[in-house]
């Protein structure tokens, strides 16, 4: 459950709104089409991580998962897809990841995190989206979209599962994850399509109702196979 939730545009939504305020419409859009291909990106670090969490230590699977996830994003810089394209790769690719993931035994319940895990998200994150809205010039906005979906809260809840409580509680988190990132990737094909169509509240709104609807979906899928 906990993979699930933070399956939503909770760090990417922010910035791409920010960059809206302050750069325009069509600058937000190439961001939101960025962050569409992030999702790629990201099913690359689930895939990775997945694989090594009952092979290796957390920290080596971690450093797998974050190179796989910028290797994703510096090819996917460089591949030019539209949105006609973009979504359905995007689908796929976090439906074979889904299912390539290891199985394994359900672990326990959750263990109790540490009272610093809060507060240090918080901190991660605010910083992320100020440091991604202050370069997103110099970065083009095609690349802080793909940055802006850095799988931080993903991160933090996979490693301390595989920590606390090993890495089927690892791979249970990331195969959350990747059932959220569906609500995803039709937040920002909906934000990509919209925004300098309706403007910005407008699209942002659609977005957001979308991806609760398939949300809700994703959830009754995981409830049913609880």
């Amino acid at each position: 459950m906990g993979g699930w939730f933070v399956g939503l545009p909770l760090t990417s939504g922010p910035i791409v709104f920010f960059l809206a305020l302050d750069h325009g419409a069509a600058f937000a859009r190439a961001a939101a089409v960025g962050a569409l291909a992030g999702a790629i990106a990201e099913a690359a670090f689930a895939l990775a991580y997945g694989w090594l969490a009952s092979r290796a230590h957390w920290r080596v699977a971690l450093g797998s998962g974050c190179l796989a996830f910028g290797a994703a994003t510096v090819a996917l810089q460089h591949v030019a897809l539209t949105l006609v394209w973009l979504f359905p790769a995007a689908i796929l690719a976090l439906a074979l990841a889904f299912c390539l993931m290891p199985r394994g035994a359900r672990p326990p319940g959750g263990a109790r995190l540490p009272r610093w895990d809060i507060p240090a998200r918080m901190t991660v994150t605010t910083g992320l989206v100020l440091l991604l809205t202050g370069l997103a010039p110099a970065l083009g906005p095609r690349l802080a979209g793909l940055l802006a979906t850095v799988p931080l809260y993903a991160a933090i809840l996979t490693v301390f599962a595989h920590e606390l409580e090993g890495p089927a509680a690892a791979v249970e988190v990331l195969r959350g994850l990747l059932l959220g990132l569906f609500s995803f990737a039709g937040f920002f094909v909906v934000l990509s399509g919209l925004i300098e169509r309706v403007g910005v509240a407008p699209a942002f709104a659609a977005a957001g109702a979308l991806a609760l609807l398939v949300q809700a979906a994703s959830l009754a899928l995981i409830v049913g196979k609880t």
